[in-house]
């Protein structure tokens, strides 16, 4: 029997700034598995989320991201931020077809109001030759979460016109 079970299946069906997915998280779990794939924008962005609180407001304060970011090309970086709006950088998206995007996130204890919120992040996104990232952030502030908001943006706003993220609830067995 496998340690996931499907929960949601999200679609992009309009093209938008920001896409939300909302009562994502249940009780039956404490870590979810996040996957997004086959996203299509209408120019080069960076791939942000806010999380959703239970009042269904976007959380704009309080995270601290740590990434590592590798160009396939030859080059890496390390960013670290604190105290930011929102989890930045969770990819890199070209413009235009569907960029091959396969990002896998991890998000730990959303429900707990007595713990933080973490996200853990792994994916591939497109720049030119391809950009694998790796990264942790998390929401300092004890409050329930139950989804999550994505936005594109670069130098202004950059709409997203497609793309799938499925969530699913993880197992432990002890």
């Amino acid at each position: 029997m496998s340690n996931l079970r499907l929960i949601n299946e999200t679609s992009i069906s309009a093209s938008a700034n920001t896409f939300s997915i909302t009562d994502i998280f249940t009780s039956d779990f404490s870590i979810f598995k996040l996957q997004l794939k086959d996203f299509v924008n209408d120019s080069a962005c960076y791939l942000n989320a806010r999380f959703i609180n239970s009042s269904g407001s976007a959380v704009a304060t309080s995270y601290d991201n740590a990434q590592h970011l590798t160009d396939f090309g030859s080059t890496s970086s390390d960013n670290n931020s604190t105290s930011r709006t929102k989890i930045e950088y969770l990819s890199y998206f070209g413009s235009g077809a569907t960029n091959n995007t396969d990002l896998t996130m991890y998000i730990l204890n959303p429900l707990l109001e007595t713990s933080y919120t973490y996200l853990i992040n792994q994916g591939m996104g497109y720049i030119g030759r391809g950009q694998h990232s790796k990264s942790i952030s998390v929401l300092k502030q004890k409050s329930k979460i139950t989804g999550i908001q994505f936005s594109a943006e670069y130098v202004s706003s950059i709409n997203l016109t497609s793309g799938t993220v499925k969530t699913y609830g993880l197992r432990v067995d002890s």
